[in-house]
C-alpha cells in the first residue's frame, strides 16, 4: 500500500487563512483550535493528520470512530511531538452509542437535550461501576445550538439553551465549554455571518468562552465572529472517497 499523501501544504494554506482571518479583526491565531476532520475517510488519512501534527481527529459516527481508534491505538499513533490521538464527536450522538464512545472521546461537540445528557450520565455510571477509568471524568462539551431553526439540522433552540445549560452545568458527567453550530449550506460562506455572529451572541449571554463553529467553506467568516475552534476536514484531508457516508 502506498503511503497517503501529507497533509502539509494544505495545513500550511489553512493556517495562512486563519492567520488572515484572525488579523483581520485583531485576534490571536493560537486562540483556533483545529479539528481534522476524518469522517468518511480511511483511517490512512487519520494517520497522514497525525504525522502533519494535528492530534485533534474529528468523527460523527460511532462505527467510524471506534475501529479508527482502536487502530491508531494498537499502532501507538501520534504526532511527531508524541501527542495521542483526541477524538472529537462532531456529529449528532444516538444515545444507543454513547457507551461505545464515552472512553474514546476528548470532546463532544454536539450535546442537544437533556435525553443525551441523561443518556451520557447513566453510560459514565456504568462504565465506572465496570472499572473503565477513561470514561469517570467529566467529558468536555460543547452544547449545540440551532441558531437557523434549520430543520435539517440537529441542536437545541436557541430559546431551549438555558434550560440545557442549566442541567449540564449541574451534571457531575461533562463539562460545558462552549457553543457549537452547523450553519445552513448556502452559495456563500458570507451567508454564514449571521448565524455565527447569532451564536457567539448567546455564548456572551451565557458567560461561554468556547465557539466551535465554521468548516471548509465557512471557517473564515467564524474565525472573524470568534470561533474558537473550525472543524476542518475536505480543505486539508480533500474529498471523501467515493461512496463514503
Amino acid at each position: 500500500m502506498s503511503p497517503s499523501p501529507s497533509l502539509s501544504p494544505h495545513l500550511a494554506a489553512v493556517r495562512s487563512a486563519i492567520a488572515e482571518a484572525c488579523a483581520h479583526v485583531g485576534r490571536d491565531p493560537a486562540e483556533v483550535t483545529i479539528v481534522a476532520v476524518t469522517k468518511g475517510h480511511p483511517v490512512e488519512r487519520a494517520r497522514a493528520a497525525l504525522a502533519a501534527g494535528l492530534a485533534a481527529l474529528g468523527e460523527s459516527r460511532a462505527q467510524e470512530l471506534v475501529p479508527k481508534s482502536r487502530t491508531l491505538a494498537e499502532e501507538g499513533g501520534a504526532t511527531p511531538s508524541g501527542e495521542a490521538p483526541r477524538w472529537h464527536f462532531i456529529g449528532h450522538l444516538q444515545r444507543n452509542k454513547v457507551r461505545d464512545v464515552l472512553p474514546l472521546l476528548h470532546c463532544l461537540h454536539s450535546l442537544d437535550s437533556e435525553r443525551l445528557l441523561a443518556a451520557i450520565e447513566a453510560a459514565r455510571d456504568r462504565l465506572a461501576a465496570d472499572g473503565i477509568q477513561a470514561a469517570i471524568a467529566p467529558l468536555p462539551c460543547y452544547i449545540e445550538v440551532n441558531v437557523a431553526g434549520d430543520s435539517a439540522k440537529h441542536g437545541v433552540p436557541s430559546k431551549g439553551l438555558s434550560a440545557l445549560l442549566q442541567a449540564a452545568q449541574a451534571s457531575e458527567a461533562v463539562a460545558v465549554r462552549g457553543l457549537m453550530t452547523v450553519a445552513p449550506e448556502a452559495d456563500s460562506a458570507e451567508a454564514a455571518r449571521p448565524h455565527f455572529r447569532a451564536l457567539a451572541g448567546l455564548a456572551r449571554e451565557h458567560g461561554l468562552a468556547g465557539l466551535s463553529m465554521g468548516m471548509t467553506g465557512d471557517y473564515r467568516v467564524a474565525i472573524e465572529e470568534g470561533a474558537t475552534v473550525v472543524r476542518i476536514g475536505r480543505a486539508l484531508l480533500g474529498k471523501q472517497p467515493t461512496g463514503a457516508a
